[in-house]
């Protein structure tokens, strides 16, 4: 691979949560299993299975009970977000050694520019130091793909799992992208394959045949279309920037008096303000919380801050409302402020999040929320 065009990583951890748990409880091993759910009661949904299992058919967002009448022996681990953070952070820390240019693309994913580098020692040598090393250091088997773009790095990451390494150069796009199946395309939705392949449009390379293109323009606008077209044929961003989809540590907001305040009401409408604000951003930034707070400054320059921790995630505003006005309850005191706020921390990419259906959270859990926690596992 020369170096007058960009070398990109992807690199994907494979089976992630999975290999977390095996980390943990290294019986498991050899097992099969699958993270989610309840261990106990056995309902639920399955988050991510291992390889063992998927062999078997059983794949992420699976009913449980149907999981264990296809493999009654099937181990069901509760998932354990504080372990994936804690391996995620350090998958991070690792790519950091090869390169500063490290673009997360999810809790267990990442672009990494690779040009510099190369230029002393050979792309595929260095992609097995990376994956020996992780493997090595920490327990987890990854694959990566490599290429001039992004895209095309992350379609080659998918080729060879688990622990597989593959190259799509521009040379390499006739043979081994467009032969597949449009349903293995990034950034074709579940929704979206199913009208294509309808449309005859079965494989990549149907996708950019000009005779299939006002049919696909049926299903998409022109842009989008154009933009795929892009992708497929190298001609995408080749540019990681490390802050471009950079994850904020909390969401806050904040805002002085006009002049010092001791009325609740008046404080606490302030205080709503700031947390409407708050509350936009997260669901701008599709992430949700698990830790909220408030911070009130009095006329003699004191704060308090004072947060309260929920048990799981959220972005439900009620649930994110009732717990700042209890702390503002409990923790004003009646002196004279100059300042209030509010903050959302403990963030997490709704996309990194998986949920247990339970007998007790089923009616809870909306349309909005299933499609928000689903997430197809190909890793």
């Amino acid at each position: 691979m020369k170096n007058s065009v960009k070398i990109i990583f992807h690199i994907d951890l494979n089976a992630f949560f999975c290999s977390c748990a095996i980390i943990k409880e290294p019986y498991l091993k050899d097992k099969v299993f699958a993270v989610g759910g309840s261990s106990t009661m056995r309902r639920g949904v399955i988050s991510t299975s291992n390889y063992h299992a998927r062999k078997l058919g059983i794949h992420s967002a699976m009913n449980i009970n149907d999981a264990l009448r296809i493999y009654p022996k099937l181990v069901i681990v509760p998932t354990d977000f504080r372990l994936y953070r804690k391996y995620s952070n350090l998958f991070f820390d690792y790519l950091k050694k090869y390169s500063d240019l490290v673009l997360p693309g999810s809790i267990d994913e990442a672009y990494i520019d690779m040009t510099e580098a190369s230029k002393t020692k050979h792309p595929l040598e260095i992609a097995k130091e990376i994956q020996d090393g992780l493997y090595a250091s920490y327990g987890l088997p990854s694959s990566i793909g490599i290429a001039p773009t992004l895209f095309l790095a992350k379609m080659a990451s998918d080729l060879k799992k688990p622990m597989g390494i593959t190259v799509i150069r521009k040379k390499d796009i006739v043979q081994k992208l467009l032969p597949l199946p449009i349903k293995d395309m990034f950034g074709i939705g579940k929704k979206t394959y199913p009208k294509l392949m309808e449309l005859g449009i079965l494989t990549i390379g149907d996708f950019i045949k000009e005779e299939h293109k006002d049919k696909i323009l049926s299903l998409m606008s022109e842009s989008a279309y154009l933009g795929y077209i892009d992708h497929i044929l190298g001609k995408s961003s080749d540019v990681i920037d490390p802050d471009k989809y950079g994850i904020p540590k909390s969401i806050s907001n904040e805002t002085t008096l006009n002049y010092p305040m001791d009325e609740f009401d008046a404080i606490f409408d302030i205080i709503k303000e700031q947390l409407d604000q708050s509350y936009k951003r997260l669901l701008n930034e599709e992430m949700v919380c698990k830790t909220v707070g408030i911070r009130l400054k009095d006329t003699d320059f004191n704060t308090i801050n004072r947060s309260y921790t929920f048990n799981d995630y959220t972005d439900d505003f009620d649930k994110i409302y009732d717990q700042i006005l209890d702390l503002f309850e409990k923790h004003y005191d009646q002196k004279p402020v100059r300042l209030a706020g509010v903050a959302l921390s403990q963030l997490l990419l709704k996309k990194d999040l998986k949920i247990d259906i339970t007998l007790f959270n089923y009616q809870e859990f909306t349309k909005r929320e299933a499609s928000m926690y689903k997430k197809e596992n190909i890793k």
